[in-house]
C-alpha cells in the first residue's frame, strides 16, 4: 500500500473504526435484531411458477387459522398505474410495486403473491401454504438471446421498446435501446491492421451479501409509522414504502440499522411495504426477515448478458475504433445496467471512433439489482479481454499496450464528458513498475492484466456537527455506513476542527433527525457527505471564532482557527492566551447557546476512479480447478481518507470479481426454476480460495472535492474478470469467453 496523505494530522490515517468495537462484541444491532412489544412475524407465498395468470386468490382458510392476524394480496395495495413512470431515485414506482406483490401475473418463480401477519414465524408460514391460488401457466425465457427473437414468451404485453426512431406498436421484451457514438468506427476500421471480434456471455451473479433481507415495522393507530431495516437507503425506504402503499412521506420514520453487507443489493425494498400493510390492518409491529432461499429466489441479482465487442488497432497499437453491442437481462421488469455498461465500457481508453448499442431485455427471472459499478464489470469483461488478445497479436506489452491508448486529462469519453485530471495512466505505470509484473511464473501458471472505471457520482447529502458540553464533538449524516463513512467523516471533522479523533463521534441518523440523504451507493457517500460534512464544519470554524470573538470583546476578523483553538490574527488583535475548543464550549450558555453547524448539498464534480490489475493463476490440467495465486489491485482514490477502508474495499471488489469469473452463477432447471439458492450451492469465494489481496493506493486528488476524495468502493469489481481470464489464457493458452470460468468448462477445454 502506498499513501501520499502525510500533510495533514488525521485525514490519511488509521484511525481506530468507531463501529468496530460494537460489532466485533455482538452489540450492534442490523435488520433482524429489532423487537417490539406485541410484535406479530410476516412472511411471503411466492410463486413457483416463472410465469403465470393468477385467476383468484382464496385467503379464507389462512385466515381463520389459530394465530393470523392479517393476510394481504396485491389488491391491497394501491395500484400504480403503467401509463405514467413514477420515479424515487432511479427506481421505477410502476415496476417496484409489482415486483414488491405481484397483481395480475407472476413472472419468475419466487415472485411475492401474498403475504400473512401471524403470532410467530411458524405459524405464518403454516399460514402462506392454506393460501390457495389458481394459476395458469404460461410460456416463460430465461436466456436474454432467446428472449430478444421474435417468436419469444412476452413477459409483458404492454411493453415497447423505447429509445428507437419510433416506438413499436407490438409487444416485445426489449424495454428499450440506447446509442453511444464518437467519431466514426466505420472509418477507424478501415484505418485498422488488425481487427478482432469476439462474443461473451455472462450469468446473473447475486451480491453475496451475508445478512438478509430484514425489517420491522410498527404503524399506529394514528397512521404515524416506524420502520427499523437494513438497507443502503432509509430516506429510500421511506419514500418508496409511502409511494407504495398510499402513505405520506411524513407520517413514516425510517430508523437505519447496521447493514451486513449490500453492495447494492440494498437500495430498494422487498418487503417493507407488506409489513407496513400486514402492521396496518393489525394494529400490531410486524417483523419480516427473509430465508436464504427467499434472498436468492426473490431479490435482485446483477444482470446475465450477451456480448459482442470489436477493436481495430494499427501496427504500432493506437487502437482506431471500438464497437460494443450489450445485450443486459433486466429480469422481470425493465431497469438493467445496460447504459452504465456502454458508458464504461471504452472509457479507459482515448479512442477517436466508437459505437456502442445496448438493449435492455425483460426475462422470468428476478428483477435484476446494482451490485458495485452496476454494468461496469461485465462491459470490462469483454472489453479487456479484447484489447488483451489484440496486445498478444500486436505483440506488444499489455500494459504498455493499454498506456498507449489510456485516457488522460482533456480526453473525451463516448458517452460525453471530457475528463478532468484523472489517475489511470498512474495506476498502468505503478503495474508496470510493481515487481509482481516481473515475478517468474511455473508451468501452468500464468499472469493477466486488466483495468476498470466507474464515474463515481455525487448528490444529496446533509450533515450536522455539534459541539457537546465537554468540548467533544458529535456528527450526523444520513447515510447508512457500509463502507467505511463514519471513519472517514470522524477524520474529516477532526482534522478540520484541529482536534483528536477520539474527541469526535459519528452516527448515522433516521429520516427524522437530519436533512435528506441519498441512497449509499455508487461510491458516492465519502465524497457527497465528505462535502456536506466539510460545509459544516467550515460554519461550526466560524462559529467558534465568533464565540471567541465575543469572549475577547474583538471583532471575528481578527481570530484565526488552529489546532484545535481560537488565537488572535496578529498582535494588533491583542494579547490573548489561546481559546481552547472545550473552553469555549463551557462558555457557550453565555455566548449564545449550542454551537451547530449544518449543511445540505446536492454534491457535484465527482470525478471518475480507474484501477488496474494484475492476477496469476495455476490451472489444474486434471481437474480443470483455477487458484488465484497472487493478486495486486492498483486503483486511484483520489485522496484516501482512511486507508484501511479503502484497501478493505479494494479487497472486497477483487473477491466478488473472483467469484464472479470463476464459480459464481444463477442455475435453473427445466422448469424455470433457480436450483442453487444457497450457499452451499451458489459457491462465493471463501478465505482459502484466495491469496492475500495487495492494495496499491494511488492518489491523484480530485479537483471538485475539498479533499481530493474519488469514490472507490465500485471500480475495484471490474477488472477482476478479465484479468483472471487473460492469466488462464497466458497459463494454458486458451480463452474462456463465458462466466464462471468454472472447473467443469476449462476442463473440456482440455479435451
Amino acid at each position: 500500500m502506498t499513501n501520499q496523505s502525510t500533510d495533514t494530522n488525521w485525514i490519511g490515517k488509521r484511525t481506530l473504526r468507531p463501529d468496530g468495537e460494537d460489532k466485533v462484541t455482538g452489540r450492534a444491532s442490523f435488520g433482524a435484531d429489532f423487537s417490539q412489544p406485541g410484535m406479530i412475524w410476516g412472511k411471503v407465498l411466492r410463486s413457483p411458477h416463472p410465469h403465470a395468470v393468477i385467476k383468484s386468490i382464496n385467503t379464507d382458510k389462512a385466515l381463520a387459522y389459530p394465530g393470523v392476524r392479517a393476510v394481504i394480496t396485491g389488491s391491497d395495495l394501491p395500484l400504480i398505474p403503467l401509463d405514467t413512470p413514477l420515479t424515487v431515485g432511479p427506481a421505477d414506482m410502476r415496476y417496484v410495486s409489482r415486483n414488491v406483490i405481484a397483481r395480475d401475473k407472476v413472472l419468475y418463480s419466487g415472485h411475492a403473491v401474498a403475504a400473512v401477519a401471524a403470532s410467530s414465524a411458524y405459524v405464518a408460514e403454516v399460514a402462506t401454504r392454506l393460501i390457495e391460488v389458481e394459476y395458469e401457466e404460461l410460456p416463460w425465457v430465461i436466456d436474454v438471446d432467446e428472449a430478444m427473437r421474435a417468436d419469444a414468451p412476452i413477459v409483458h404485453e404492454f411493453l415497447r421498446t423505447q429509445g428507437l426512431a419510433e416506438t413499436p406498436d407490438q409487444s416485445t421484451n426489449i424495454a428499450s435501446s440506447i446509442e453511444l457514438n464518437l467519431g466514426d468506427a466505420d472509418v477507424g476500421f478501415k484505418d485498422a491492421d488488425v481487427i478482432l471480434e469476439r462474443h461473451f456471455k455472462t450469468t446473473p451473479v447475486h451480491q453475496g451479501y451475508i445478512e438478509p433481507h430484514a425489517c420491522l415495522v410498527s404503524v399506529a393507530s394514528d397512521g404515524k409509522a416506524t420502520i427499523w431495516s437494513s438497507s443502503q437507503g432509509h430516506f429510500m425506504v421511506r419514500a418508496v414504502t409511502a409511494v407504495l402503499t398510499g402513505a405520506k412521506i411524513s407520517d413514516i420514520r425510517a430508523i437505519p440499522a447496521e447493514i451486513g453487507g449490500g453492495f447494492g443489493g440494498k437500495t430498494i425494498v422487498y418487503l417493507e411495504p407488506l409489513a407496513y400493510e400486514l402492521s396496518r390492518q393489525s394494529g400490531a409491529p410486524v417483523k419480516m426477515v427473509m430465508t436464504r432461499e427467499e434472498v436468492f429466489r426473490a431479490t435482485g441479482p446483477t444482470s446475465g448478458s450477451s456480448n459482442t465487442v470489436k477493436i481495430g488497432a494499427k501496427k504500432d497499437g493506437t487502437i482506431t475504433a471500438a464497437t460494443a453491442e450489450f445485450r443486459f437481462q433486466a429480469g422481470a421488469f425493465p431497469g438493467s445496467p445496460v447504459r452504465a455498461a456502454s458508458n464504461c465500457a471504452f472509457a479507459p481508453y482515448a479512442i477517436e471512433n466508437v459505437y456502442v448499442r445496448g438493449f435492455d431485455v425483460v426475462t422470468n427471472r428476478p428483477k435484476c439489482n446494482a451490485y458495485r459499478a452496476p454494468g461496469s464489470p461485465i462491459a470490462a469483461f469483454c472489453v479487456e479481454s479484447v484489447v488483451d488478445e489484440l496486445a498478444n497479436e500486436l505483440g506488444i506489452d499489455p500494459i504498455r499496450f493499454r498506456l498507449r491508448n489510456s485516457a488522460k486529462e482533456g480526453t473525451r469519453a463516448a458517452y460525453g464528458p471530457t475528463f478532468r485530471r484523472i489517475g489511470y495512466s498512474e495506476t498502468l505505470e505503478k503495474a508496470l513498475e510493481h515487481d509482481h509484473y516481473s515475478a517468474p511464473l511455473k508451468k501452468f501458471q500464468g499472469r493477466g492484466v486488466a483495468s476498470g472505471f466507474w464515474f463515481n457520482v455525487g448528490g444529496e447529502s446533509s450533515a450536522q456537527i455539534a459541539v457537546n458540553e465537554d468540548g467533544t464533538i458529535s456528527v450526523v449524516t444520513g447515510h447508512p455506513d457500509i463502507g467505511g463513512s463514519r471513519a472517514s467523516m470522524v477524520n474529516i471533522v477532526a482534522e478540520m476542527l484541529g482536534v483528536h479523533y477520539t474527541n469526535v463521534s459519528a452516527i448515522v441518523g433516521d429520516t427524522n433527525t437530519i436533512g435528506f440523504s441519498a441512497t449509499t451507493g455508487g461510491s458516492r457517500v465519502t465524497f457527497a457527505a465528505g462535502t456536506a460534512v466539510t460545509t459544516a464544519a467550515e460554519t461550526l470554524v466560524a462559529k467558534l471564532r465568533e464565540r471567541a470573538a465575543l469572549i475577547w470583546g474583538i471583532d471575528t476578523d481578527a481570530i484565526e482557527w488552529r489546532d484545535g483553538h481560537a488565537l488572535p490574527a496578529g498582535t494588533n488583535a491583542g494579547n490573548f492566551e489561546p481559546l481552547s475548543l472545550p473552553e469555549i464550549a463551557a462558555k457557550s450558555s453565555q455566548t449564545g447557546g449550542p454551537i451547530v453547524g449544518q449543511a445540505s448539498v446536492n454534491a457535484q464534480g465527482a470525478a471518475p476512479a480507474f484501477a488496474t490489475h494484475i492476477c496469476d493463476v495455476e490451472v489444474d490440467p486434471d481437474t480443470g480447478r483455477v487458484e488465484v495465486l497472487r493478486y495486486t489491485a492498483i486503483q486511484d482514490v483520489g485522496r484516501a481518507i482512511h486507508p484501511s477502508y479503502v484497501e478493505g474495499q479494494i479487497q472486497g471488489g477483487v473477491a466478488q470479481g473472483v467469484g464472479w469469473a470463476l464459480n459464481e452463477e444463477y442455475v435453473f432447471d427445466g422448469v424455470g426454476k433457480l436450483d442453487n439458492p444457497g450457499f452451499l450451492d451458489y459457491r462465493i469465494p471463501v478465505a482459502s480460495d484466495l491469496p492475500m489481496i495487495d492494495a496499491v493506493i494511488v492518489e491523484v486528488p480530485n479537483d471538485g472535492h475539498p479533499h481530493g476524495v474519488r469514490g472507490v468502493g465500485e471500480v475495484p469489481i471490474a477488472p477482476p474478470m478479465a484479468a483472471v481470464h487473460n492469466a488462464i489464457h497466458n497459463a494454458v493458452g486458451m480463452r474462456f469467453r463465458e462466466l464462471p470460468m468454472s472447473p467443469p468448462k476449462v476442463l473440456s477445454a482440455f479435451g
